[in-house]
């Protein structure tokens, strides 16, 4: 066990901010979330956080995973002043933080995302992972399904996903899985590119678009300068930065500042939860 106090961290705002498909409450307070194989429950009390595992792997893992060495308030107070709108988005969602997570399960998210939202997206991955993933078991002797791996579903017929509620998403997902099995697309060879250069590459897959490149790139790359555009971002944009986003002036973080904004038309007035 783990126990720290963290500023700017807020459990149910990153739970709730469209880009953490397998982080769910369990109770008050209390969270659980599947990375890949691995299995973490959570508790917070204003700034008081316990990670459930042992220092090692927090250390390993989970510190990186919650991005828990970055300073979001410098952000946030690098927002101008005559922006209200920008500093009321990331006042209501300062707890939100950009996730280090897998490059292959956001691929896998983020095509299945597209014309879908956030419970519809939650219940297709874990009806997949419990369909072709692992078979684990957490501490408290409870089973769950780590990720799929590209070589799990790269054999799939084109429509077999489809018994996982994916719809027309499942061709994507599994054309996908057998570019990254022959090779076509190389997982590791796009962790280490610019952000530019690992988004020309992302577009070459089957389904994956602008915005779907773009979220990749913020949620698995950790490239901070991409900037996905949905409908309610585009929506926002249109009502507050008729001009376009000022990029430039938040160069190098405008993705933790796309979250805020997400997140704030999400909750801080509208309830739809499209993605």
């Amino acid at each position: 066990m783990v126990r720290i106090k963290i500023q700017n961290f807020n459990l149910p705002q990153i739970c709730q901010s469209g880009q953490c498909f397998r982080m769910s409450e369990r109770s008050e307070n209390r969270y659980s979330v599947i990375a890949r194989n691995r299995y973490l429950e959570l508790e917070q009390s204003k700034e008081e956080c316990i990670f459930y595992c042992d220092e090692a792997e927090f250390q390993e893992f989970w510190k990186k995973y919650f991005d828990l060495d970055t300073d979001y308030s410098s952000y946030i107070e690098r927002i101008a002043q005559g922006d209200t709108y920008l500093q009321n988005a990331a006042e209501f969602g300062s707890g939100i933080r950009i996730l280090r997570q897998d490059l292959w399960e956001m691929i896998v998210s983020f095509l299945i995302s597209q014309q879908n939202n956030i419970v519809r997206i939650r219940r297709c991955i874990e009806n997949i992972c419990e369909r072709y993933g692992e078979k684990m078991v957490n501490d408290r002797g409870e089973a769950y399904s780590a990720f799929p791996t590209p070589e799990t579903l790269f054999d799939l017929p084109e429509d077999a996903l489809m018994e996982c509620n994916l719809g027309y998403r499942s061709k994507y997902v599994v054309r996908a899985a057998k570019s990254v099995v022959s090779g076509d697309c190389d997982l590791e060879k796009i962790g280490k590119l610019t952000y530019k250069d690992a988004k020309e590459e992302l577009l070459k897959l089957f389904g994956v678009g602008e915005k779907v490149a773009d979220c990749i790139c913020l949620f698995a790359l950790h490239e901070l300068a991409a900037f996905p555009v949905d409908t309610h971002i585009s929506q926002a944009l249109q009502k507050h930065y008729k001009r376009g986003f000022p990029k430039r002036r938040y160069q190098g973080y405008q993705g933790v500042l796309q979250q805020y904004i997400f997140y704030y038309e999400l909750f801080g007035g509208r309830k739809n939860s499209d993605r």
